[in-house]
C-alpha cells in the first residue's frame, strides 16, 4: 500500500519540473490553453513518471527549497531551448515581411501574445498543424521524461559551465541560417523584382513606382510562396527533428553528458 502512495516531496519536485517545462516550451505554453488545464496535466504527467523513474525519497530540510527552484530552472531551460528552435518560422517570416512590405503590419499573437510578422504568424501555424499531425507533441513530453535520465533529481546541472555560452552561441547561428535559407527564394525573387521597379522608374519617370511597386511585390511573393510551399513543408519538418535533437543534446550536456 505504500509503494501505490507516490512520496509528497519526490511528486512536488517532479511537478516542479514539468509545469516549469510547460511555461516556456511551443504548443503547451500558449495562451489558448486554460492555465487549470496545464497544471492538471502537469500534475497527471509528474503522477505518471513517479512509478516509471527510480528516485529515492527526498527528505524536506533546507536543501529542498534549492532543489525546488533547481528543478524550475531545468524544466524552463529546456523548454526555452525548444522555444527557441520553434522561432525560427517566427524569423523567417520576418524577413519575408521585411521585402514584401508587411514589416509595417505586425499583429498580436493569439497564441503567444505578442507581436508577430504576419508571415511569420502563418508559418507558426502552420509550423504547429505540422508539429500536431506528425505527433511531435508527444515527442515534446518524451523529451521532458528522459530528462530525469541525463538530470537525476538528486544531481545538479551544469549551469555554470563555460561550455553553455558556446552551445547557446551555435544554437543562435543554426537558428538564424536556418531561417535565412527558408526565406531565401522569396528573399532574391522579390531583390530582382525590387532591382527592375528601380531601373523601370530610372527609365520612365512618369511611371508612379510607389503604386505598381507595392501590390507588384505582394502578388509576386505570393505566386513564390505558393510555389515553394512544398520544400517549406519539408523544411519545417527539419525544424521539428531539429527541435527534439537540440533538447536531447542540451539536456545530455547539463547532465554532464
Amino acid at each position: 500500500m505504500l509503494d501505490i502512495i507516490p512520496q509528497f516531496s519526490v511528486l512536488l519536485l517532479m511537478f516542479v519540473r514539468v509545469s516549469a517545462f510547460f511555461v516556456a516550451v511551443p504548443f503547451y505554453s500558449y495562451r489558448t490553453i486554460p492555465p487549470q488545464l496545464k497544471i492538471a496535466l502537469a500534475l497527471m504527467l509528474a503522477w505518471m513518471m513517479y512509478y516509471t523513474v527510480q528516485i529515492e525519497p527526498v527528505p524536506i530540510d533546507g536543501n529542498y527549497i534549492l532543489l525546488i527552484f533547481k528543478e524550475a530552472m531545468i524544466g524552463l531551460t529546456i523548454g526555452l531551448a525548444a522555444a527557441i528552435i520553434f522561432s525560427i518560422v517566427q524569423i523567417a517570416g520576418g524577413f519575408i515581411d521585411f521585402e514584401m512590405g508587411f514589416a509595417m503590419a505586425n499583429i498580436v499573437d493569439p497564441l503567444t501574445g505578442v507581436q508577430s510578422p504576419m508571415m511569420g504568424q502563418f508559418f507558426n501555424l502552420l509550423l504547429l498543424y505540422l508539429l500536431i499531425a506528425t505527433n511531435g507533441h508527444h515527442l515534446i513530453l518524451d523529451g521532458i521524461y528522459y530528462s530525469y535520465h541525463f538530470i537525476p533529481i538528486e544531481g545538479y546541472p551544469n549551469f555554470g559551465d563555460a561550455g553553455i555560452a558556446e552551445i547557446s552561441m551555435k544554437m543562435i547561428a543554426v537558428i538564424f541560417s536556418v531561417a535565412f535559407q527558408m526565406s531565401a527564394p522569396l528573399l532574391a525573387s522579390l531583390f530582382l523584382v525590387t532591382l527592375a521597379i528601380g531601373i523601370t522608374g530610372k527609365t520612365v519617370p512618369q511611371l508612379n513606382i510607389f503604386i505598381i511597386g507595392f501590390p507588384l511585390k505582394i502578388l509576386i511573393g505570393f505566386l513564390i510562396l505558393v510555389i515553394s510551399m512544398g520544400i517549406m513543408v519539408e523544411v519545417m519538418q527539419k525544424v521539428i527533428e531539429l527541435m527534439i535533437t537540440l533538447m536531447r543534446e542540451f539536456m545530455q550536456f547539463l547532465g554532464g553528458a
